[in-house]
């Protein structure tokens, strides 16, 4: 299903699973894997918001109590970042399996993210990768392209 958000780019929720995907990694015939994938306006700040009701939508009835809302407020994070920090489009990708979550948000800047100690005077900044390495139960970056991904992954059935 594709959806064209105000203010964003296309979303795609879509839903395939590993037979349909030609993959050999596929282990039994039942196992079903859904994705959300957007196009993030450069410096568009209302796509943060959006994503989050796409993201809410994608997990309703996923994982254990509470697990929804830390994957919200981290892809919150992860999108404020890469729209706040870079030049240029972002895109993110969320990926449900019965496994859990992965979510990843991909930027046109090379520089590598780090989380930061943010001090009194920055009073709402230099918070999102240090929640993002306190909540996601595995994060990390990788290069890609002339840019990088910046990615966690939650279990569905951790607390």
């Amino acid at each position: 299903m594709k959806r064209q958000a105000r203010g964003s780019g296309p979303t795609t929720i879509a839903s395939t699973s590993a037979a349909e995907r030609n993959t050999e990694t596929a282990e039994t015939d039942d196992a079903v894997d859904t994705q959300l994938s957007r196009r993030l306006g450069r410096a568009d700040l209302r796509a943060v918001p959006e994503a989050r009701r796409a993201l809410r939508e994608l997990l309703r009835g996923w994982g254990k109590p509470g697990r929804s809302e830390t994957a919200e407020l981290l892809t919150s994070e992860l999108v404020t970042n890469a729209l706040v920090h870079t030049d240029d489009d972002a895109v993110l990708t969320a990926t449900v399996s019965p496994a859990g979550l992965r979510v990843e948000v991909r930027d046109s800047v090379p520089g590598r993210p780090r989380p930061s100690v943010p001090n009194a005077d920055d009073s709402t900044h230099g918070r999102g990768l240090v929640l993002v390495q306190s909540l996601a139960d595995s994060w990390g970056v990788r290069a890609q392209g002339a840019g990088k991904v910046v990615w966690f992954e939650l279990a569905a059935g951790a607390a």
